[in-house]
């Protein structure tokens, strides 16, 4: 019988090699991450009127055709522009069995830019969540929040994990897992998923983190290490462990905790919630085994959290809870962990922006 969880780096390459997930063009070095799978930017981007999802019984092509603007070749590479949005068929399509689903997420570099991405599907109804047995193209709907980007046919924004069964760990689980391996540095705040909080009392630094400047110039996506922070962002600094968060700015800060993510589970981060406050935390919410992983090179990593205040101008201290990890078993251990012999950007982290500007 097929084991219940999330499924690891060696199940999606056998989803390749039988047709389940296909592809345009063969995978790629490091698309296959341990418990999920980058997709890429397919040839062409549609700039759309607004943000839709197809609907049941619709496809994606026929709102298209209601919405499309103009398109922009990116196979030379194209500028996507702040306060646009985009849909961008993908090279991968999916022809998943009965007995498995999908749900799909910004990559980490991705939500660091407040690149606000999204997987939509034909006869969709909700954003990122595919339904066991689809068949059919994916699309990636792109807004950049913050800052223009150069984008170019191929490059990996979001990614997907594919799961059996329902896995999700309930407290009980969780507290128990806790015992044994050690979730979270200090005490463990468990409420349907493991709470983290936010760090605006670094030592020996004033420093808690940064804030989008309003008018920069465009990000090359493929530029690694290129870009002066402070041609970007604004240090944020707080002497007294508060901040108070402004609507429609984008922040960049990093939770208290150290979080570890054991081989033999997966994680997420849960979704906004009302009423944790007035903004949301965390854009690219998938946590692959291993992160934060003694044996990987982790010993507990930190946690990035991707900030936007929303309608009222919103004070955040010390200590504040945030937001909350959901954790969820692996239906088997996958062969390579985050950070062990893979390019993983953000192991061992702490308060760290993506990975295409120079370490302050």
């Amino acid at each position: 019988m097929d084991k219940i969880g999330v499924l690891p780096a060696q199940d999606l390459r056998a989803m390749t090699a039988k047709g389940q997930i296909r592809c345009e063009a063969p995978l790629v070095a490091g698309q296959v991450q341990p418990a999920s799978l980058d997709l890429r930017l397919g040839h062409v981007a549609y700039r759309v009127r607004a943000s839709f999802l197809a609907g049941a019984g619709r496809s994606v092509v026929d709102r298209l055709a209601e919405f499309e603007m103009h398109r922009v070749d990116l196979r030379e590479g194209a500028v996507l522009e702040k306060g646009c949005v985009y849909v961008v068929p993908l090279m991968e399509s999916l022809a998943l069995p009965e007995t498995v689903q999908a749900v799909a997420n910004a990559k980490s570099s991705t939500g660091r830019l407040d690149l606000l991405t999204r997987t939509i599907i034909d006869g969709g109804t909700e954003f990122d969540r595919i339904p066991a047995g689809y068949h059919g193209p994916l699309y990636a709907e792109i807004c950049p929040r913050s800052f223009s980007v150069l984008a170019r046919t191929g490059m990996r924004l979001n990614q997907i994990r594919f799961r059996r069964g329902q896995a999700v760990l309930d407290d009980r689980a969780l507290e128990e897992l806790h015992a044994r391996v050690g979730l979270v540095s200090g005490a463990a705040v468990i409420s349907d998923g493991l709470g983290f909080s936010v760090d605006l009392r670094p030592s020996g630094t004033d420093m808690v983190g940064w804030r989008a400047k309003p008018h920069t110039g465009v990000i090359d996506l493929d530029r690694i290490g290129a870009y002066d922070p402070a041609e970007f962002w604004e240090e944020l600094r707080a002497r007294d462990g508060q901040i108070i968060l402004d609507p429609g700015a984008f922040y960049i800060l990093v939770s208290r905790e150290a979080v570890h993510i054991p081989p033999t589970h997966a994680a997420e981060m849960a979704p906004y919630l009302a009423m944790v406050g007035e903004f949301r935390v965390h854009y690219a919410g998938f946590f692959d085994p291993g992160f934060g992983h003694a044996a990987a090179g982790g010993a507990g990593s930190r946690g990035v959290l991707e900030v936007r205040c929303h309608e009222a101008p919103f004070v955040l201290e010390h200590g504040q809870v945030v937001g909350r990890l959901v954790y969820e078993t692996m239906a088997e251990v996958p062969d390579t962990l985050y950070g062990a012999g893979i390019a993983s950007n953000y192991q061992g982290q702490g308060l760290k922006l993506s990975k295409h500007f120079r370490a302050a």
